[in-house]
């Protein structure tokens, strides 16, 4: 008796532990204070604020890209020589990965778009398998693309040159992914450069479908 109930014990405490737990929906006030707007660091609730950006193929890619889909967010520049080839390597194995899942899609906001013109952005595509009905390369107006980094995605302080107004001296330098759910809220933040991770995004990017299909 004592046997069979302590195999019950296990049985019961294996299934609440492999359970997949949901993740949370993450407002200003969870993510680190410094990442976030002083005016929005004690806000209960948080969306992603709609965006109008171009993309690698010269066309307007706007926030109905993304409108009730879950969707990874990155930050990064072309030239970059460091973290964003690697981020971008990872992110393109995240792609493969959810590349017949109608319900995922990817951003990837340029933080020179000064530079990154639309040939440019158009040949990283090339380089790096960007699938155009998938991923989007967006650049525009650099605040605008600063802007929605700090106030929605929170990727970033502010710059320590100035305001982080998305003028000049501002610079965005981020490895990190953003997971956003159907309901443009955020769910998981992430290394880009780590494979742990990547992981971590791809479990939870299931979590997230799971949950799209489930049955209100």
């Amino acid at each position: 008796m004592v046997l069979l109930f302590t195999a019950a014990c296990i049985a019961v405490a294996y299934f609440y532990n492999t359970k997949e737990k949901p993740l949370p929906i993450m407002s200003p006030m969870q993510v680190n204070p410094i990442l976030v707007d002083p005016s929005l660091r004690n806000t209960l609730s948080h969306k992603v604020a709609g965006f109008d950006f171009i993309d690698q193929e010269g066309n307007h890619t706007d926030s109905s890209f993304v409108q009730g889909k879950i969707h990874v967010a990155d930050f990064f520049f072309t030239t970059c020589q460091t973290i964003c080839p690697i981020m971008s390597g990872k992110m393109s194995g995240v792609q493969e990965e959810f590349k017949d899942d109608p319900k995922v899609r990817f951003l990837s906001f340029s933080v020179l778009p000064e530079q990154d013109s639309v040939p440019v952005l158009s040949d990283y595509a090339l380089a790096y398998g960007v699938p155009y009905t998938q991923w989007r390369l967006l650049t525009g107006d650099r605040k605008d693309i600063y802007q929605i980094a700090r106030t929605s995605y929170f990727t970033l302080k502010p710059s320590e040159t100035g305001k982080g107004d998305g003028g000049l001296s501002d610079f965005i330098h981020t490895n990190n992914f953003v997971l956003v759910d159907n309901e443009s809220r955020i769910r998981g933040y992430y290394d880009g450069t780590s494979d742990p991770d990547m992981d971590r995004l791809k479990k939870d990017i299931r979590i997230l479908s799971k949950e799209l299909n489930r049955p209100e």
